[in-house]
């Protein structure tokens, strides 16, 4: 059976802290939104930021968590959402689904058995559904916060690529998303050292460099970047 990996504490902490970059947040929600269909399932919804952003596009989301007691926060959290299940789900697994697709926000990363994890949301997902991802990039920015945090890898799009096509999926979109995020995380975790947790750095990246970010990157797409945005269909 799969293992929880990482500090949970150290986790909790970095969720709640990463909680106030509120326009990071909203750029990934506005990513996945195109492709998660009337009835998505996101894996590993952590303190449930994403979900409760998610939840406002659809009629009906389910979030799951691994972790016992973060379930439980996740379960009081989304108590008065009344169009949001709560389920707990660890992968790989063994359950099928008819979700319109599986999404999946740094989880991934977590897991030894990825490509086992990557079946699993694709049995989840009716046929011609997405599977949307996001994981960290690149393994020369894994830093004692990552592995704190219980990281087991880093990802280039062709890793993932290669993982998904093995898992059954095929590859729709894959690139790069946030450039200069993965400079800061870089300067932040790799050479001071640091926990990316709430504080002053987080604000004002969030504030006043992200929109920017985003803006540029939707004119043109970086050759590198924190993170990894990768959509995949499940065969019809």
């Amino acid at each position: 059976m799969a293992d929880i990996t990482g500090d949970q504490r150290i986790q909790s902490e970095v969720l709640e802290g990463l909680a106030t970059a509120v326009n990071h947040r909203r750029w990934f929600v506005e990513l996945a939104v195109p492709y998660l269909g009337d009835n998505p399932i996101e894996i590993g919804s952590g303190l449930g930021d994403y979900a409760l952003e998610w939840s406002e596009h659809l009629p009906r989301f389910t979030a799951t968590e691994a972790d016992p007691d973060r379930l439980v926060l996740l379960k009081e959290r989304l108590a008065g959402h009344p169009t949001v299940e709560v389920r707990q789900m660890l992968l790989p697994q063994s359950d099928r689904g008819d979700y319109s697709a599986a999404v999946s926000y740094n989880v991934l990363e977590h897991i030894e058995d990825h490509v086992g994890a990557l079946r699993s949301m694709r049995d989840l997902v009716r046929p011609g559904g997405a599977v949307v991802i996001i994981v960290p990039a690149f393994q020369f920015a894994m830093s004692p916060a990552d592995i704190a945090t219980g990281h087991v890898r880093r990802y280039t799009k062709k890793t993932l690529a290669a993982a998904m096509t093995e898992a059954g999926l095929t590859v729709e979109k894959i690139h790069y998303a946030n450039a200069l995020g993965l400079i800061g995380y870089f300067m932040a975790t790799k050479v001071f050292r640091l926990m990316p947790k709430e504080g002053p750095m987080v604000k004002i990246y969030d504030t006043l460099v992200l929109p920017a970010t985003k803006a540029a990157e939707q004119k043109l797409r970086p050759p590198f970047g924190q993170s990894v945005f990768a959509v995949a269909r499940v065969p019809s």
